[in-house]
This record gives structure tokens, sequence and C-alpha cells, in this order.
């Protein structure tokens, strides 16, 4: 199923706030909405890697959802991310983000165990054929360990089993052979072609791309509306200008001491101190197991913010 239109422009993967004891902080997220909003954002995706979707309990996923899409109030399309390990769990979770008030689902292959090329565009089959909602192929070879092979996508896309690609492998040549293909193939149409890698939004869009998904968004929704409008209007000298001050101020994400804290910890833990030292969220915590910064370190995403003139 297709989007009525192509999804295109900058659709930020929502931070989820928290209050101290783990709970959804649901006035920072709708604060957090309205900031992205005020931003100029084009759609909003909740319930990804940025949203911690794997550190959430169905219930909490159920009420992001819900208050996201109840501020946003069918103003720009909401996504909602749909993953889980098999196809059954996929679809549960279909149902209940649906029922929230999701207009689209973004879907990873199946993890955990290992599947062939065959088994994963069987997964979208199904997933697509139990969706009332168009379907987003997410592309997230570091979590689900499986890289989506380019030719499957474009096959599900001529099929019309997806409605778009978000693109998180960093592979910018395996991005350009895909926005390419639903280019060239007369049987592809309104397909959306997304990277997920804030670092190369500007290179991303010349090659084609309709869009991105960064999460640093978060932090600065002006600077990453900048940078597409920039390069929607051909300006590529000020748009790699603007990319690379959002890609120092992305530096934030290398904060946490690697001796101690995973990456992910580091830079979702950088997003929401960010955040919280901007005033949007109350609390910067992030979900258990996760380490969190310390005041030193919150200190350095303070010096980042105020380099790229936001605090």
């Amino acid at each position: 199923m297709p989007f009525p239109a192509p999804l295109t422009g900058v659709v930020p993967p929502l931070c989820t706030p928290l209050t101290p004891e783990g709970e959804v902080d649901v006035p920072s997220l709708l604060r957090l909405v309205d900031h992205l909003l005020a931003g100029g954002v084009h759609g909003l995706f909740v319930l990804g890697s940025t949203s911690e979707a794997a550190y959430l309990t169905d219930r909490q996923r159920g009420l992001v959802v819900e208050a996201v899409a109840g501020q946003v109030g069918g103003r720009l399309p909401v996504l909602a991310g749909a993953i889980d390990m098999t196809t059954p769990r996929v679809l549960d979770h279909v149902r209940a983000v649906t029922k929230a008030g999701a207009d689209a689902v973004v879907v990873a292959a199946p993890f955990y165990t290992r599947t062939h090329p065959a088994e994963i565009a069987r997964h979208y089959r199904l997933v697509a054929a139990g969706s009332p909602v168009p379907v987003v192929a997410y592309d997230i070879p570091s979590a689900v360990h499986t890289k989506l092979p380019g030719e499957v996508v474009l096959e599900l896309a001529a099929e019309g089993v997806l409605a778009g690609l978000k693109d998180s492998s960093g592979d910018l040549a395996g991005f350009r052979a895909v926005v390419s293909g639903a280019r060239t193939d007369p049987r592809i149409t309104g397909f959306s072609v997304l990277t997920g890698s804030e670092t190369i939004v500007d290179a991303a869009l010349a090659v084609g791309g309709d869009g991105a998904v960064p999460g640093l968004a978060n932090v600065d929704p002006h600077g990453y509306v900048r940078l597409d409008g920039l390069c929607r209007t051909g300006e590529f000298e000020q748009a790699r200008v603007e990319q690379e001050r959002l890609c120092a101020l992305f530096g934030m994400v290398g904060v946490g001491d690697p001796a101690r804290m995973g990456g992910s910890s580091s830079a979702l833990g950088a997003f929401k101190a960010a955040l919280h030292l901007r005033g949007i969220i109350d609390c910067p915590v992030t979900a258990a197991p996760q380490v969190p910064l310390s005041g030193d370190e919150v200190e350095s995403v303070g010096k980042f913010l105020e380099r790229a003139g936001l605090l």
C-alpha cells in the first residue's frame, strides 16, 4: 500500500522522554512534538532506535503512539515502528500501533534467527497483507544483523508491498542503487527512500533521496529542515556548510566514555541531555540497562550546543 502522497522531507525519529522511574514522561513528549512541529518537520517517526523502542514495554509503546498521534492531530504523518523478531509478533505490533493512531508502520527484517532473502521478502508480504496502513522497510543491520538486499526492496516496491525505505545502513552506494532503481522502474510509483544517517543527508538528497530520518533532528529540527530546503533549491554549497555544522553537532554522540558504556548509551544519552539542557524535556534519563552520562559528559554536550548556537 503506497502513501497517499510520497513521504518527503525531514521525519525525525523521536526520543522517548522518561521519568526518573523509567515511565514515559508524556508532558515532556508532547513538548518535544511541539518543538519539532515548530521546527517545520514533515513527519514524525516513533518507536524506532532513537525512541528506545527495544527498551519499552508494549504498554509504553502504545502510550507513546497515542500521545504523539493525538498531539499531531493529523497535521503530519506519524510513522510507528513495528519491530520484533518474527512475523506474528510484528503483526501484533502493527495492530496495536495502528489502533493507537499511526499512519504507517516501519518494519525491520526478522532477527534472532538467520533468514534467507526469500524469507525476508515473505515476511514483508505477510506484514503488508495484514496491515491497514503503508509499510516502510527499515534497513538497520547494526540492530538486526541483516542488510536488506536492494533488489529485494525494489521487488517488493514494484509489487506494492512496500511504500518506502528507511535506510540506516550508512551504505550510500546501496542507497543510491535503490533510488535509481525506484526511479527507473515503471512499476514503482510513490515509493519514498529516506536516509537515517545524520551526516550524509546532503549527499543522500543530491543522489535523489526523498528525505531524512535523523535522530539529531530532535535537538536541531530547524537545522535539518534548513538543510533539506537548501538541497531542494539546488543551493548545494550552502547545504554543504549547514551539513558540516550538523556533523560537528553530531559529535556529541561520542561524549560517553567507551570504557564504561556502549555507543547507543552515549548517543541517546547525549540527545536527551541536549533536549534537557534546551529546556524541552524534564529528565535526560535513558532506559535501563543503559548507563547514564556523567556530569562532565553532560557538560560536554552543552559545549556542543553552544558551538552550534543552540544554547
